[in-house]
């Protein structure tokens, strides 16, 4: 057997390889417990003394040589599959690897936006206010008189003098209990006529299953020369229509009491409950939902309008509470207590990001 041609045809095989996986069968074929080498190197038993001296070097030096060529050949190939990789895959090395949970929306959130999207179809924008108020503009300027129990400690938070509160007030300042001192504020700097909801956090001093001391209230104030009752009660059940998502409803309009409206009204709507839920839209029962009235003409002159040329009607109602009629949360507090389990539940995929609420009040 020649070494040297041996050595050139094995070296040229090694070369014809493809892959990794090529180079290892011509691996076995020579190197292998029954390779073409190995056997060779096997032979050496059988040969004489004189000629196993000469051909053992030999053998070796073939074997020596190949296993260093495969070696090299490997280290090749893999260069060579690993780029073809990189070619053909991509991977963002700046991803984080661990699994991205989507956060949802509360349903807080999702209900002013709703609420925002309907009466912005009604014609109204979006206006807010401080939620630190004076005493004037929480209670005063809204005909609410000095002796009323709204105005006492147990239902109202006052802020302590030294307290960083309004600037420049003289009245008490208090943690606002309603969103009216919005509409106030709206008129004294646009005047009439004026159609806007005052969306917001407010603060009264209750706790129960249906009652937190903060908690997200929606008011409404329609201002004009020929505004009626009618056209409030028409606001009304185009809104509970769009927000319940009904093609008709039933409203109870029931003659109430608020300091800032004259005449006032509580409205109902009907409903019924199967087992633990409450139906909307249909039954026998009735549940408060909204208070609402035509604007009192006290309201309208501390605000510097002419009660004598404009008038109008406003509305408000509890966002969370509106919350748990539609999409059926039983206990109030639950929307405070961060709670992932809850929200999971309870809270909305982010399908859109309108910004709604930000344009209107821009």
């Amino acid at each position: 057997m020649e070494i040297e041609v041996e050595n050139i045809k094995f070296l040229d095989l090694i070369k014809e390889a493809k892959s990794v996986s090529d180079l290892e069968e011509i691996r076995v074929s020579l190197l292998g417990k029954k390779g073409e080498i190995t056997n060779l190197l096997r032979s050496l038993g059988q040969m004489e003394a004189e000629e196993r001296q000469i051909k053992s070097p030999q053998y070796n030096k073939l074997k020596q040589i190949l296993e260093e060529a495969f070696k090299e050949s490997r280290e090749m190939l893999l260069n060579k599959e690993i780029e073809a990789r990189m070619d053909s895959e991509w991977l963002d090395i700046s991803q984080d690897p661990r699994e991205i949970s989507s956060g949802l929306i509360h349903p807080v959130s999702r209900v002013t936006e709703e609420i925002v999207s309907i009466f912005s179809d009604l014609g109204f924008s979006v206006a807010e206010g401080p939620q630190i108020e004076s005493d004037w503009y929480n209670f005063d300027s809204l005909n609410i008189p000095p002796d009323h129990p709204a105005r006492q400690e147990f239902d109202t938070f006052y802020i302590k003098p030294d307290d960083k509160g309004l600037k420049g007030n003289i009245s008490p300042n208090v943690l606002r209990t309603h969103t009216s001192p919005v509409q106030v504020r709206f008129m004294e700097k646009h005047g009439a006529p004026c159609r806007i909801i005052a969306p917001g956090r407010v603060y009264r001093s209750d706790y129960d299953l249906t009652h937190t001391p903060m908690f997200h209230q929606i008011e409404g104030l329609a201002i004009g020369e020929d505004i009626s009752m009618s056209n409030l009660k028409w606001v009304l059940i185009e809104f509970c229509k769009a927000y319940f998502e009904l093609d008709s409803i039933d409203l109870r309009f029931r003659a109430s009491h608020f300091p800032f409206t004259e005449p006032s009204a509580e409205v109902d709507i009907r409903c019924s409950w199967v087992g633990n839920s409450l139906v909307v839209g249909k039954g026998n029962d009735w549940m408060e939902i909204l208070g609402s009235g035509m604007v009192h003409p006290n309201v309208l002159e501390a605000a510097k309008v002419d009660s004598k040329k404009f008038q109008g009607f406003a509305f408000g109602m509890g966002i969370d509470r509106l919350a748990m009629l539609k999409y059926g949360m039983p206990d109030l507090r639950s929307f405070f207590d961060n709670d992932m389990r809850w929200l999971k539940h309870y809270g909305f995929a982010a399908e859109r990001s309108s910004n709604l609420y930000d344009k209107l009040s821009g």
